[in-house]
């Protein structure tokens, strides 16, 4: 068994740590990172689908190190988390896939950026040279620490240091990736391919700019064909407009760190990323689920019961 995988389950810690946030999953090495393996046979038998599924942002774990600095109350703070989508997704291991989901909040380490994609303006002390300061999600505040939330309010008092930075790269930001990047070999060892979906939630105001005369329901992101074969977003795409929901690709988002890094579909890895509106299972003022929350989770559940039973033999030569 993986070492990473030892011990952990999908059991959730009443207890929960993250301030303004109802649970958090238990994991082991120091509960970085929910690791939900798919179902395997006897010991040591291989994953039984290529299927790896992340959910990078919805974490509700703010430690306390980050709160004494914030300049945001334990509600504001949370309105950048994909909230409920690691909820929405929990089933897939049923189907064969595996499944790992974020603990720590993406205010506090977002994981689907560079590790030091980081805002030299953020810092009191000076940033090494191999900081990556000049993107655009920097720019933005949004780096792999967030300046502000995504309504733009800015989320700390005072200037942070990069001692503080670096803890939470090394404490969250690298055994994720280090547990994906896991999850994806195992696949692709036991299948010839690893197939990555990457989910996401998207304000309903950011769905508007996904539609064309009316707001889209999802946004299927493949970096404009470089991070999977074509086959893969077409599926997706027809299954979910058969249940009714109004597809978008790459506009507004085509995928962010992880579908970019993780998507080279000539080694035979493929990523694609999945932005879900909010407004079809959330209220977000109180981010909790609305009525339309277990028809969009029975309609995941399905589609990844098709992506499991799907033969995938071609993606091995795309």
């Amino acid at each position: 068994m993986n070492p990473l995988t030892e011990g952990v389950g999908s059991a959730f810690n009443a207890d929960d740590e993250c301030l303004g946030a109802p649970r958090r999953r238990r994991t082991g090495r120091g509960r970085r990172a929910g690791l939900h393996p798919a179902p395997r046979g006897a010991e040591g038998a291989p994953p039984p689908t290529p299927l790896v599924f992340a959910s990078p942002h919805s974490g509700r774990l703010y430690p306390e190190d980050m709160m004494s600095a914030a300049a945001l109350d334990a509600v504001s703070i949370r309105r950048s988390e994909d909230a409920l989508v690691d909820d929405l997704i929990a089933a897939a291991p049923e189907f064969g896939a595996a499944v790992i989901t974020a603990s720590y909040a993406r205010a506090y380490i977002d994981l689907n950026r560079e590790p030091f994609e980081l805002d030299p303006a953020m810092f009191v002390d000076e940033l090494p040279e191999f900081a990556r300061a000049r993107t655009a999600r920097v720019a933005a505040g949004l780096g792999a620490i967030a300046r502000v939330v995504s309504e733009g309010q800015e989320i700390y008092r005072r200037k942070l240091t990069f001692a503080e930075a670096r803890k939470r790269i090394e404490g969250a930001h690298r055994p994720y990736h280090r547990a994906l990047e896991g999850l994806l070999a195992d696949a692709q060892a036991a299948h010839g391919v690893a197939i990555l979906v990457d989910w996401h939630s998207m304000p309903a105001a950011a769905a508007k700019a996904g539609g064309r005369d009316r707001p889209c329901d999802i946004v299927l992101g493949d970096r404009f064909g470089a991070a999977c074969a074509g086959v893969l977003p077409t599926r997706v795409e027809r299954e979910l407009e058969a249940f009714g929901y109004r597809v978008a690709r790459n506009t507004p988002y085509a995928g962010g760190y992880t579908t970019e890094h993780y998507g080279r579909p000539a080694r035979r890895t493929h990523a694609l990323q999945i932005e879900l509106s909010r407004a079809l299972y959330l209220d977000e003022v109180t981010l909790a689920p609305t009525g339309g929350f277990p028809s969009l989770k029975a309609h995941i559940e399905q589609l990844t019961r098709m992506l499991a039973a799907a033969d995938w033999s071609a993606l091995k030569a795309a």
